[in-house]
């Protein structure tokens, strides 16, 4: 019989090499049953989150619950939990039926035992007709099932996913992710999944936490985390391509004011940070440059909007079949990019308008940290 899911609980957990601090006073609940993806760049402590859960590395400070148990002072072994590590770590010399049973059999579970789970964990992940098969033998993709299934087997409280879909072509890991969803919908066990994949956290987990230097920025539901990003950071790490920026200052008469937008006052901010996702920007052909169609013409999704928030140049386009992206030239310092359906030809050098969805727009205040969305601003013409 399948034991119940378990609670992860994380309180005040610190970690430390050396004089570097890779994991900072974390505080992070896992429900009983829930996927938790942890995703952040390269560095930013998640695996050695996920190593502090399973026992592999000690804490400095904090604790760490399992259920309802702390185990900090618990041997890896007796944590109830299997770890999915991004190398497979097969045994070549074994056959699938032998690594996918070796857990098993190391705390000497009977014959009949380890037969039954493996032919159970290898009718759940199709690997069936592979049992007598050595590693040598298999695809990235089958080695990765093997891993995983040598998880399954001992049937853990808590799976712990390393970024294993790493080494996987880009077809094998959108594969393998799907299964791993469908094995979580089917197991309803307990999961943390750590990558530095943005796409992957956000299709995978069914709640988010997102970190940076050793802390936890935001927890939240994909779309919550899209959003509603809680700060400047989980709004550049979030979404491709990253969230235009447009930094705004107080003008005398209290008015935030940044590149051709300015904002009603006044405003009790003396700075802050305009961020738009690139969907949130609806363009619209003016004066074409020569290789687009006229303005109005068959393939323009809308025509010019008669009060356009800005008009600007598209500095460059990238097709990506049912849409493109729309570099322009501003506003502020840095080109902003716009998200537009296929059917709007637009090229280098058009002349466009642009109107921004500012319902769906974010304010950031001078500490990065999120305050709403921005009011509406008037616009003008971007030379």
């Amino acid at each position: 019989m399948r034991q119940e899911p378990r609670a992860v609980a994380l309180k005040g957990v610190r970690k430390c090499f050396g004089d570097v601090t890779a994991v900072a006073d974390v505080d992070l609940e896992i429900r009983p049953g829930e996927l938790m993806v942890l995703v952040g760049p390269s560095g930013c402590g998640k695996s050695t989150l996920l190593r502090l859960i399973a026992g592999l590395d000690e804490l400095d400070a904090g604790e760490v619950w399992i259920g309802d148990r702390c185990v900090d002072e618990v041997a890896p072994g007796g944590r109830d939990v299997a770890m999915v590590f991004q190398s497979y770590a097969l045994y070549p010399h074994m056959t699938v039926a032998e690594n996918l049973g070796f857990g098993l059999r190391v705390r000497g579970a009977g014959t009949a035992e380890i037969e039954g789970r493996v032919s159970e964990v290898a009718d759940v992940l199709g690997l069936r007709g592979l049992l007598s098969r050595r590693p040598g033998q298999l695809s990235g993709g089958q080695q990765q099932r093997v891993a995983l299934g040598r998880a399954m087997v001992r049937d853990p409280g808590v799976f712990l996913f390393d970024e294993p879909l790493s080494n996987l072509d880009a077809a094998l890991r959108l594969q393998t992710r799907d299964e791993i969803a469908a094995l979580h919908r089917r197991l309803g066990t307990t999961m943390i999944f750590v990558t530095h994949d943005q796409v992957e956290a956000l299709s995978l987990g069914q709640r988010v936490a997102v970190m940076d230097h050793g802390r936890v920025q935001q927890v939240g539901t994909p779309h919550e985390v899209y959003r509603r990003p809680a700060n400047l950071f989980v709004a550049g790490f979030v979404g491709s391509p990253p969230m235009n920026r447009l930094h705004l200052v107080r003008d005398r008469e209290g008015r935030l004011v940044g590149g051709p937008f300015v904002f009603p006052g006044p405003s009790p901010l003396r700075e802050a940070t305009l961020g738009v996702r690139p969907e949130d920007l609806s363009v619209a052909l003016v004066t074409p440059s020569g290789s687009g169609p006229p303005p109005g013409s068959a393939g323009t999704p809308r025509g010019p909007d008669p009060n356009p928030d800005l008009t600007a140049t598209a500095l460059r386009v990238e097709s990506l079949g049912s849409e493109q992206r729309i570099h322009l030239d501003g506003p502020g310092d840095a080109a902003w990019v716009a998200r537009a359906p296929s059917a709007l030809r637009v090229a280098a050098g058009d002349r466009v308008e642009v109107a921004v969805a500012w319902e769906r727009t974010h304010l950031f205040g001078p500490d990065g940290d999120r305050t709403g969305a921005a009011p509406r601003a008037s616009g003008m013409s971007l030379p």
